[in-house]
């Protein structure tokens, strides 16, 4: 059975929203549908795979994740047209939404959670869903094309784990976005009050180490950006683009 928690942080968790604050008014406002639902209390305790919607959703994708790697692909100015995606910690879709927005040929979208990928994202026929699916032990027979880039969002993992594991689904010529997210990078004695990493010469070690290791791997690093919407807590993350050649 899935463990529970508050609903209002079950939102920001999952980036359908910045603040606990704004997750109560979306809440008291009756947006917010857990399982079809409509859940009216801040505290009221839900599954943690449970499906979370908002209505009245007025961002232009399924969560805030879509918001972060449409501007890395706008930096970058990466063109997704026709590409095989695997999407690592898809959640509720926001990265593969952002694809599939600027017309990926499909996606995969693979996750330890289940049932939290948007109905939207969920009914497209481009998405190969895999839930309850680790990266690091993934059957290479649930990808059976290799893919031309891989987008990563994953949380409570170091990428130096997920890293290697995601390189196996790639083609020999290949793309890899990755957020990098400081609060799991740096190591506990790193990370402050609330979950947020305020040593900036730590966070920019921890960058520069999961580009080491991407390095290490094979891949070049060839551009990076600080992720302008912040973390739920307020951690600047970072947008790393590397690239694997023939």
């Amino acid at each position: 059975m899935a463990q529970k928690e508050r609903i209002d942080r079950l939102l920001v968790d999952r980036e359908l929203v910045d603040t606990r604050t704004r997750a109560q008014a979306r809440i008291m406002a009756g947006d917010v549908f857990v399982n079809g639902q409509r859940v009216d209390k801040a505290g009221t305790r839900v599954p943690t795979d449970a499906a979370i919607e908002l209505k009245g959703q007025n961002l232009p994708f399924v969560s805030r994740g879509g918001l972060k790697l449409q501007a890395a692909l706008d930096a970058f100015d990466y063109d997704c047209t026709d590409k095989v995606v695997i999407d690592v910690g898809a959640s509720t879709g926001g990265f593969t939404d952002c694809v599939l927005q600027r017309h990926a040929r499909n996606v995969y979208a693979v996750d330890v959670g289940y049932g939290q990928l948007a109905w939207k994202i969920r009914q497209d026929p481009r998405v190969i869903n895999l839930e309850r699916q680790n990266i690091r032990h993934l059957d290479p027979a649930l990808i059976p094309e290799p893919c031309d880039l891989a987008v990563i969002d994953c949380s409570f993992i170091s990428l130096d784990l997920v890293l290697p594991a995601t390189l196996r689904f790639l083609k020999p010529e290949a793309d890899l976005i990755a957020l990098i997210k400081p609060q799991f990078e740096v190591g506990p004695d790193n990370v402050g009050k609330g979950g947020v990493v305020r040593d900036l010469d730590a966070r920019q070690g921890a960058i520069e180490r999961v580009i080491d290791q991407a390095r290490a791997h094979g891949m070049h690093h060839l551009k990076g950006i600080d992720c302008p919407v912040h973390g739920p807590a307020g951690n600047i993350e970072y947008l790393a683009w590397f690239q694997r050649r023939a």
